[in-house]
């Protein structure tokens, strides 16, 4: 059929993606040309079957759903993309809309309500969660700077200071400096406890 819609399905949770793709093509109108299980092959599946569509998740290996958003609409603007996740945080809804995304939504939702999403942003209109967008407007935007939402991200896998600098080519002193500060405006005790709370905003 030529108006089908062609969808990519990427989620990292194999059992997950594969009911989604079994109830998707009991669509007559939805065809899955492709599936991806990390940011890196969904944009690799992308650009080898041009989907009119792409149903990301929001937490893949390799790149979350908000980078591989973010590189579809430089690479193949006639690419919808939507972010479906189990982990909706306010940050991650600002995120994704900033990236260009036309629908936020929870896995939560049924595989019927999930076509008819995809059908609408396909369209032109967008979807986002009403909770979700509750959640985002009652929880404000973040108070890190860019430079101390970076390395906290550096400093999430628990990497020493002298390592961070050298990523971020910052001298030792600075990295504590910025670090320290992202503590005290999250009221947080440590730079470990400064990522764990901005992790649960969706503010890294």
């Amino acid at each position: 059929m030529s108006d089908e819609i062609r969808v990519l399905l990427a989620d990292d949770e194999h059992l997950i993606r594969g009911a989604l793709a079994a109830l998707l093509a009991l669509e007559e109108d939805l065809l899955v040309v492709c599936e991806a299980a990390s940011g890196p092959e969904a944009l690799a599946m992308a650009r080898a079957h041009r989907p009119d569509v792409a149903v990301l998740d929001l937490q893949m290996p390799g790149a979350d759903g908000v980078a591989v958003a973010r590189a579809l609409r430089a690479e193949l603007p006639e690419c919808t993309t939507m972010i479906v996740t189990g982990h909706g945080r306010p940050g991650h809804l600002k995120g994704a809309l900033a990236a260009g995304v036309r629908g936020f939504l929870p896995k939560t939702v049924s595989a019927q309500r999930l076509a008819e999403i995809i059908r609408s942003v396909h369209a032109g209109n967008r979807y986002v969660d009403p909770d979700l967008a509750a959640d985002a407007i009652s929880a404000g935007d973040s108070p890190l700077t860019a430079r101390e939402a970076e390395l906290l991200e550096l400093a999430a896998d628990g990497a020493p200071v002298a390592e961070i600098a050298e990523r971020a080519a910052l001298a030792q002193g600075t990295v504590r400096n910025y670090l320290s500060a992202a503590a005290a405006k999250l009221g947080a005790e440590n730079r470990h406890a400064a990522v764990r709370i901005a992790r649960e905003h969706g503010w890294l």
